[in-house]
């Protein structure tokens, strides 16, 4: 079977999309398909140099020659007639509205996806199921660090969120407790002046993420790729809704119960008390973050590209 995935990262898309690419190359690569990756990686070699570890390899996007095409990118159109017209399966990776196209199998893995209109594709994969998690994030195993409590604060791989980073950190220090925490993130947010038993370090994204996930407490993120990872590893987490495509997701995560919300990023200022109150609680409250922790590992079991590629196998290759 040979794979072809489409999608790209930089300092303001983030690196969201390529680190869903990476869990399906590595599930594909398990499987003994040939893969090969079309797209920037900008900002997010970290994470792309996992491509090079599995020999998947770089190449401009062109169908011809691969059996089935992942894209997930909300920057290009309608790519069916040209991936069929190639001889390959078009699948479409989508959120809610971001990124829909018709194709013969669409993947929306939300929390709770919204109704669809039929546009002519052939299969729905749609639910958190098909979440696309990549093996470091499905054989880490947490060790919650406190006391104090540690805190990592990541809100993906954009440097346009550094203010938004700094608002975060003034909350946190007005919660008046104890913490120690990571801040990933580019650019240089304003850290604020701290009260005694505060700490706080910050770097740019890298592969110790997961590293530092796995002795999290409490851990502040986007409503993105990246809280899906913090749910299927039950790390306790507040989520800040960043841009409006996370807006579904979001609300979704606080309706079942996910997340505590800290809402939209361009609104926290106006809302800091709210914020530092919601910080708070995490902070002082195990039985609260147990039980987010809970219901967030239960809720995210890490087989979603698995499941999607069976799919892809029976369509190619009928039993």
């Amino acid at each position: 079977m040979r794979l072809l995935l489409r999608a790209d990262a930089s300092p303001s898309i983030g690196a969201g999309h390529v680190a869903r690419m990476v869990a399906y190359a590595e599930r594909a690569v398990a499987r003994g398909w040939s893969v090969a990756f079309s797209g920037s990686v900008d900002g997010v070699g970290w994470l792309a140099s996992r491509f090079d570890e599995l020999g998947v390899t770089r190449v401009p996007f062109d169908a011809s020659g691969f059996d089935a095409v992942v894209v997930d990118h909300y920057g290009l159109g309608d790519l069916r007639g040209e991936v069929n017209a190639s001889g390959a399966l078009l699948v479409s990776i989508e959120d809610d509205v971001f990124g829909r196209r018709p194709a013969d199998i669409v993947v929306d893995s939300g929390f709770a996806p919204a109704s669809r209109p039929d546009d002519g594709s052939d299969v729905l994969l749609r639910g958190i199921a098909y979440a696309p998690l990549r093996d470091v994030v499905r054989s880490t195993r947490r060790t919650p660090a406190g006391p104090p409590p540690h805190v990592t604060v990541a809100l993906g791989g954009g440097d346009q969120w550094a203010p938004t980073v700094g608002l975060l950190l003034r909350a946190l220090r007005d919660t008046e407790l104890p913490f120690a925490a990571d801040v990933l993130v580019r650019g240089e947010p304003a850290v604020p002046v701290l009260r005694p038993g505060q700490s706080v370090r910050v770097a740019a994204p890298s592969p110790a993420l997961l590293e530092l996930f796995a002795t999290t407490d409490v851990a502040v993120s986007a409503a993105g790729v990246t809280f899906v990872e913090l749910c299927c590893l039950g790390v306790p987490t507040a989520a800040v809704r960043l841009v409006d495509n996370q807006e579904p997701g979001y609300r979704a995560a606080l309706d079942l119960g996910l997340a505590a919300g800290l809402g939209p990023a361009e609104s926290l200022s106006a809302r800091l008390p709210a914020v530092t109150a919601v910080l708070r609680s995490l902070l002082s409250d195990a039985a609260l973050r147990e039980r987010l922790s809970a219901t967030a590992s239960s809720t995210v079991d890490g087989r979603g590209v698995d499941r999607v590629l069976d799919r892809i196998e029976d369509r190619i290759c009928p039993r």
